[in-house]
């Protein structure tokens, strides 16, 4: 086995995406084989990753390890995060294992099942490994959840059984990071408690060294060592996020030439399709969440994707988005959707399996003449497209249930993998495509903005990616002890 490290945290959203996405690039920059690997991931934000020696070829993963795949310079493969929840309801998530749909679960009901994917998260494990000199892994939640560490293949128990050492982040940005750490150290087990050989302070803002008391005191009640603090990462937030915790903060920028309006969905996937746009130096990204208004200075609405396209559809109807929609449509503004936002703009979407749950059909926001209905069979794929209308190559992946048929798909928005894909209305203003990724493609963007009257601004949107990523890492080299780090693994 490759030598490991593992980052766990005092509770979610702490930031270890980022934090192990930026040591896989500081290790891959001094000249290690790093592989990433997060035993279990609950996000909507998925990604396409290759299904080693499988005819099926492509699978699913949480897009956080696209991302740290993509830090370590290689291709990301289903087995770097094996077990995927992707919550559909209150109470319920589909579960995905090594990359293809497991079955479909309610919380107490995993609790259960978990104790029999352990033997996938370890077969991963052991597949992510070979040829690597190093694996960081990613740990999920908390491993102070003892109530849950019986069965747990996310944290300690993962930790335990492949005998990876672990470091604890902390996130001081909200508050009582000291009491967190310390608290984690009383209430872990021994045999939990001996696996972790220091912790990392995260999110800092000012100045680091006022933080140095801090230390002192969570060594009093730990004995561990401090790794290091991170001071907040500004290239951080150029980076796709995972987590839809992440859209909670997002607030309204300064007004730009055009504002584009996205709904926060219960359920909404792969959010990060808006990156490339709120890039852009002349858009606004406005994310709308439940009880407010679609604003009606919008240029563009964009209707994202969604795990619970038929559920997400009647809680747009509550909230009156339909009606702003509406009046959006009418005022001459575009609307783009994508995916599960793409079924909605049509007249129906039907699920007369009960695949999503117990509505077997609602009425669509009837923006284009189609109608979607859900089937069993899910078409996961990266996918290779061109824009119909600009005749510029796109590339994005798919990650999808349900068939769409109806006059408006005779204006097909892209030709994907050769076929004609998705339904653009007779004004052109309404555009709907199963492409994730569609403003990723850089002159497809400046075109599709130039068209609403508004100037791309020449971004190379995957390079500064890469750039964010390099930054991150030259910043974790800064603060923390990564020889310290890396020489821990084991």
């Amino acid at each position: 086995m490759a030598k490991a490290v593992m980052l766990q945290g005092t509770g979610s959203d702490v930031g270890k995406t980022v934090l192990v996405a930026g040591l896989c690039r500081a290790a891959r920059n001094r000249g290690l084989k790093v592989r990433p690997f997060k035993p279990q991931n609950m996000s909507n934000n998925a990604a396409v990753a290759d299904i080693p020696g499988d005819v099926a070829g492509e699978g699913e993963i949480g897009r956080g390890q696209w991302l740290q795949a993509l830090a370590c310079g290689v291709r990301p493969t289903v087995h770097m995060n094996p077990v995927l929840l992707k919550p559909q309801s209150d109470i319920g998530s589909q579960v995905v294992v090594q990359g293809k749909v497991y079955g479909e679960a309610r919380a107490r009901d995993y609790q259960a099942m978990k104790a029999g994917l352990m033997d996938a998260v370890l077969d991963s494990w052991t597949k992510v490994g070979e040829g690597a000199d190093l694996v960081i892994v990613e740990g999920a939640g908390s491993p102070a959840e003892i109530n849950l560490r019986s069965r747990d293949i996310a944290n300690m128990g993962f930790a335990t059984r492949a005998n990876v050492p672990v470091i604890l982040v902390g996130d001081i940005d909200r508050g009582g990071v000291i009491a967190s750490v310390a608290g984690t150290h009383l209430i872990l087990p021994e045999e939990d408690r001996r696996m972790i050989a220091g912790y990392i302070i995260n999110k800092f803002r000012g100045d680091v060294s006022l933080f140095d008391d801090g230390i002192k005191e969570i060594e009093k009640f730990t004995g561990w060592r401090c790794f290091g603090v991170v001071p907040w990462l500004k290239a951080a937030g150029r980076l796709p996020s995972e987590d839809s915790v992440a859209l909670e903060r997002l607030a309204s920028g300064e007004k730009r030439a055009l504002k584009v309006a996205v709904p926060m969905l219960a359920r909404i996937a792969n959010f990060d399709d808006l990156d490339p746009l709120k890039a852009e130096p002349q858009v606004e990204v406005v994310f709308v969440p439940p009880g407010k208004r679609l604003p009606e200075d919008a240029g563009l609405v964009v209707i994202p994707g969604s795990k619970s396209t038929i559920g997400d559809l009647l809680k747009f109807r509550e909230n009156g988005w339909d009606r702003d929609l509406l009046a959006h449509r009418k005022s001459g503004g575009h609307v783009v959707g994508i995916c599960g936002g793409y079924q909605m703009l049509g007249r129906v979407v039907r699920d007369p399996g009960g695949i999503e749950g117990s509505v077997d059909e609602a009425e669509g926001l009837g923006l284009l003449d189609i109608e979607t209905v859900m089937e069993p069979e899910k078409t996961v794929r990266n996918s290779s497209a061109q824009s119909v209308q600009f005749g510029l190559p796109l590339e994005g992946y798919e990650i999808h249930l349900g068939r769409t048929t109806g006059p408006d798909t005779a204006r097909p928005s892209t030709i994907l993998n050769g076929a004609e894909d998705g339904a653009v209305s007779a004004d052109g203003k309404v555009i709907g495509t199963y492409l994730h990724g569609l403003f990723s493609a850089d002159a497809f963007r400046a075109a599709y903005l130039e068209s609403l009257g508004v100037r791309g601004g020449g971004i190379d949107y995957r390079a500064d990616v890469e750039k964010a990523l390099d930054e991150v890492a030259a910043e974790l080299e800064r603060h923390l002890d990564c020889d310290a780090i890396f020489g821990l693994a084991q």
